[in-house]
């Protein structure tokens, strides 16, 4: 009997201290997530110590163009992204018969136009040739600038989440808005100072060492529905490690650390 007693206590220590080992390989889960540079990766740093507390090991993948973050989420490669705005990702899904979603909005980074020539818009000449990058979910961003700027109407029924330049009604300016550029591009455009101005996002334009909120002459409302997002394949939006991730960086502490870095170039998003 005590053999037996015996052999009970040892199988069930072995089953509670493999049910210890089990717990902690659940617990430590590692998350990779592809990213701009700025400031998408640096913000996903920013909150590694405390996913790292809940367990979950952050690993950011940087990416230097809008092209490969998708591709890499759709094959798996990454658990996530995080450097589109939504009309971006369903233009996106659209084109690539993708099914990729959102996970929450982070931030936003208004996108603005800015100019070596002239210090607003309402100064710019008749035939003023304005470059914007080649990137077709921006597009309405722009337009609504130069609308608000009284420079442009738009045809009637004409929604701003999927307006081009073909919704302009009028424009009394008779701006040229040349759209065939990369959006990493912008920057060096924008010194080599050809077009009497320039369309830059956020993100570009914060690498170049450029202030939106002081350098450009025009910039996106804070209302704007292009806030940029966390991104994962449809299976994981209710992922736990995901919602831990979107929590950390919706988190009071990460929206004031946003505010105070950037210093109105980023603008965290509370919904």
């Amino acid at each position: 009997m005590k053999k037996i007693t015996g052999i009970l206590t040892a199988a069930v220590a072995a089953l509670a201290l493999f049910a210890g080992v089990n717990t902690k390989v659940q617990a430590d889960t590692t998350l990779t997530v592809g990213a701009s540079a700025t400031p998408h990766a640096e913000i996903l740093r920013h909150v590694v110590p405390k996913l790292k507390k809940q367990g979950i090991t952050l690993k950011v993948k940087v990416f230097n163009d809008y092209v490969m973050p998708n591709k890499a989420l759709a094959n798996g490669e990454l658990d996530a992204n995080y450097f589109q705005h939504t009309p971006f990702l369903k233009n996106w899904n659209k084109k690539n018969h993708g099914t990729l979603v959102s996970a929450g909005s982070i931030h936003l980074e208004p996108i603005g136009v800015y100019s070596k020539k002239y210090k607003s818009l309402k100064k710019l000449p008749k035939n003023a040739t304005v470059y914007v990058s080649s990137n077709v979910s921006d597009y309405g961003r722009v337009l609504k600038i130069f609308k608000d700027a009284g420079l442009i109407t738009l045809k009637k029924g004409t929604k701003i989440e999927t307006a081009t330049f073909d919704d302009i009604k009028t424009n009394k300016k008779n701006i040229k808005f040349k759209h065939t550029f990369e959006a990493k591009l912008m920057p060096k455009l924008y010194e080599a100072n050809e077009a009497d101005a320039t369309v830059i996002n956020a993100n570009y334009a914060v690498q170049a060492k450029l202030n939106p909120k002081k350098d450009a002459i025009a910039l996106e409302k804070q209302s704007s529905p292009y806030a940029n997002v966390i991104a994962v394949q449809k299976k994981d939006k209710k992922n736990k490690a995901i919602k831990k991730l979107v929590k950390a960086l919706k988190s009071k502490s990460t929206q004031k650390w946003i505010t105070k870095k950037y210093r109105g170039a980023v603008l965290p998003v509370s919904k």
